[in-house]
């Protein structure tokens, strides 16, 4: 929550799960704050869930996770974007996080 409120961008609420899905480590969707999210949910007065998980594998479970729990609730599901940091080098940059950086592109405005 630090990071994001250092931005200052975000003005909406938060819910925090208390960790990500991680079976290697035998944490599981029910180990996390998940049915407090679907509870706080039912009330019908969200729009939109943007999903802030780490961009690494157990993020990446654990937004898949919530993307279907959340779904049949006709919410907008999105995502943080991922990709090359500001002052990082094309050169360095691994397939991957190349590869976010090319699906999360955007228009530029001129």
């Amino acid at each position: 929550m630090v990071a994001v409120e250092r931005t200052r961008e975000f003005r909406g609420k938060y819910h925090v799960l208390g960790g990500a899905i991680n079976p290697l480590d035998g944490i599981g969707p029910d180990d996390l704050r998940i049915r407090e999210l679907m509870a706080r949910l039912s009330s019908g007065l969200t729009r939109e869930i943007i999903l802030a998980t780490d961009p690494n594998t157990e993020g990446e479970a654990t937004a898949t996770y919530l993307a279907l729990m959340l779904k049949p609730m006709g919410l907008s599901v999105t995502r943080l974007a991922s990709g090359l940091p500001v002052g990082g080098d094309l050169e360095y940059a691994d397939e991957v996080t190349l590869g976010r950086a090319f699906e999360g592109r955007r228009v530029l405005d001129v």
